[in-house]
């Protein structure tokens, strides 16, 4: 095993980001939610920017895989089919922009996206009117938050927070929102895996045999969040993901 590590030559404060973000992926992807946007910039400064990206697709996969066993009985499927024709649309787009986009102008866009969506979503909270409840309703609504998502997953696996608005604005129950989300991600990222092998060649299997070694972290760190998640009532947990959303919102604009 020893021998195995050392090919990869990976000096040690490498490998101890990258165990930091394997815990954090399994975690997200059971519901701390927020974590999400820490691990990108940590991978990306420590392996580069395109190569991170690669990287890190197959350990969230991972966590899908967690996050779908768990919540799959609280899934709500009509959302999730609401939203993958304009994500798929993004995802497309992004394969064919992702070389040629700024990222200070691509993290502005997704920042101001998510602050627009938090925005609607605080309104819906506050003022509980007709108008407010109608807006998440809206085709142009999912729509938007589809293709952003689609769009921001393929550039730089940045879509946790809008996803976040979208779900949270359609008042979903805890594991509701959970479950649902954790079907969608994993059938978008599964559908990624191909455009970073074959067009941006991302992933080949010397990444795959390290995101390998890492599913186990990415596994004990699916059932701390199992466990953090169970000790958060249902409203404050809604309140946990809105602040934490905002908080990566923010960071995307001084990142």
């Amino acid at each position: 095993m020893f021998d195995f590590i050392q090919e990869f030559n990976l000096p040690a404060e490498s490998w101890f980001w990258l165990l930091l973000c394997s815990l954090f992926v399994g975690m997200a992807k059971t519901g701390v939610a927020g974590l999400g946007m820490l691990i990108v910039p940590i991978l990306a400064t420590v392996f580069g920017g395109k190569l991170s990206s690669g990287l890190l697709l197959p350990m969230l996969s991972m966590g899908d895989i967690f996050a779908v066993w768990y919540y799959n009985r609280h899934a709500q499927w009509s959302y999730v089919g609401k939203l993958m024709p304009a994500t798929i649309a993004g995802v497309l787009i992004g394969v064919f922009t992702g070389n040629l986009i700024n990222d200070v102008q691509f993290k502005a866009i997704i920042g101001a996206a998510i602050l627009f969506g938090l925005i609607i979503m605080i309104w819906q909270e506050w003022r509980r009117s007709k108008v407010t409840q109608t807006i998440p309703n809206n085709w142009w609504f999912s729509s938007l938050m589809g293709f952003l998502g689609g769009f921001s997953t393929m550039i730089g696996n940045a879509s946790g927070p809008i996803m976040a608005i979208y779900l949270l604005s359609m008042r979903l129950p805890k594991n509701s929102f959970i479950g649902t989300g954790a079907w969608f991600f994993m059938i978008i990222n599964l559908f990624k895996i191909p455009f970073h092998i074959w067009v941006w060649e991302t992933i080949n299997m010397e990444t795959f045999s390290l995101n390998l070694l890492m599913f186990p972290i990415i596994m004990l760190g699916a059932f701390i969040g199992f466990w953090i998640v169970k000790k958060i009532p249902e409203k404050p947990y809604r309140y946990f993901v809105i602040i934490t959303t905002l908080i990566a919102a923010i960071r995307l604009f001084y990142s």
